[in-house]
């Protein structure tokens, strides 16, 4: 529960009357219920526009109680239900417009190619497609994704078939290849894909180690936004490197 600005215990509401609060008095609220939260995880986000607390003339943060609640709702749907951050702002744009949208259960999974939520216990295996599949997706040949294979840019999963996100790497390939980016061009960027995630795996460890179901579970949802940031990262430092060379 979030404890209200007197110290009190509250029920996830802080009053209206609550004078607004710093960054850091946000997180002493939330650490009750949220232990693993942090003042870069709020940041985190604010700036992908799931908060947007005022700011002072000099540039501090002030969060309103409804700031506070609408965080702790976000951190309610990571922790409770895994879902990414772009299904949450879409679950909270649609409360703001008066509508009910229901919570899918933790088992559940959602496409999020085509918005359908999945509660089949096979759900994991069903996101597989064949190799078939995979080629009429990426509108390639059999020698064309062998290729991709031999660098090590598609990987089939272990059970067999490929993971949805093997599509996106796949159409993804194929579109540098038009620009006449090989194969070979792309080994680095695996590579440093492979570095990120070992990186990823090392700092989620210790909530996969934790005691508590909900923090390993939480895991998951720490990796991912992990992966948001890297991305984010990689895209601006490769316009910034462009940027001096072109200028």
């Amino acid at each position: 529960m979030l404890r209200t600005p007197t110290g009190g215990a509250g029920h996830g509401t802080a009053t209206a009357e609550a004078r607004p609060m710093s960054i850091g008095t946000v997180l002493i609220q939330l650490r009750d219920e949220f232990p693993e939260v942090t003042i870069s995880k709020i940041r985190f986000l604010e700036a992908e526009g799931l908060i947007e607390p005022q700011r002072t003339p000099s540039g501090y943060r002030k969060f309103a109680p409804r700031d506070v609640e609408r965080l702790a709702q976000v951190l309610r749907m990571q922790r409770d239900h895994y879902l990414p951050l772009k299904v949450i702002r879409e679950h909270l744009d649609a409360l703001a417009r008066g509508e009910q949208p229901v919570l899918p259960s933790p088992g559940d999974r959602r496409d999020l190619a085509d918005g359908v939520w999945e509660t089949d216990p096979g759900a994991a295996t069903a996101a597989r497609i064949g190799r078939s599949e995979l080629l009429a997706a990426a509108e390639v040949d059999e020698d064309r994704l062998a290729e991709w294979e031999s660098y090590g840019l598609i990987v089939p999963a272990a059970e067999g078939g490929y993971d949805a996100e093997m599509v996106t790497v796949a159409k993804l390939v194929a579109d540098l290849g038009r620009f006449g980016l090989e194969p070979r061009h792309l080994r680095a960027m695996r590579a440093s894909a492979d570095r990120e995630a070992g990186l990823v795996e090392q700092l989620v460890a210790p909530l996969r180690r934790h005691r508590n179901p909900q923090t390993r579970a939480h895991a998951e949802a720490t990796a991912n936004e992990l992966a948001e940031l890297s991305v984010r990262l990689h895209a601006a430092l490769v316009q910034s490197a462009l940027r001096s060379r072109l200028h």
